[in-house]
């Protein structure tokens, strides 16, 4: 059915992304197919590490972790961008095309009235790739 699953990743935020982590496992290992967890840092230290070294060695941790609690087979994909919050949606719509991923798992926030200024992450991802995608709240 699919063929690789991408995982968008905001190590700042983790506790708020365990059940999209989950229902990605779950799923992975359903259809017996890998992960790739996907995160984009800065280029400046910020809370989550000080440097794109250390903001990829948190994420490869992450993946393994999750291989291991899923019993599945997990990547990790780090990404660097001058404004990470101005380019999440291109970076990740990018990622999605380049990695070959044909299902996005991505968590996100309850709708509100300030989605009509800034439309969510996982609305965008959808509406741009050619890859199905899963929001999970």
């Amino acid at each position: 059915m699919y063929r690789k699953i991408l995982v968008p990743v905001d190590l700042g935020h983790l506790d708020v992304l365990q059940k999209a982590l989950a229902t990605a496992g779950d799923l992975a290992k359903h259809h017996g197919i890998p992960v790739i967890y996907v995160g984009v840092t800065g280029t400046v230290p910020d809370a989550v590490a000080r440097t794109p070294q250390e903001f990829a060695r948190k994420l490869h941790d992450l993946a393994a972790a999750e291989a291991e609690r899923h019993g599945i087979t997990a990547t990790a994909h780090p990404l660097t961008s001058p404004d990470p919050s101005a380019d999440l949606s291109r970076v990740l719509r990018r990622a999605v095309r380049e990695l070959g991923a044909d299902l996005v798992v991505m968590a996100s926030h309850p709708p509100s009235p300030l989605d009509w200024l800034m439309p969510s992450q996982g609305g965008s991802v959808a509406e741009h790739s050619e890859a199905s995608v899963f929001i999970v709240r």
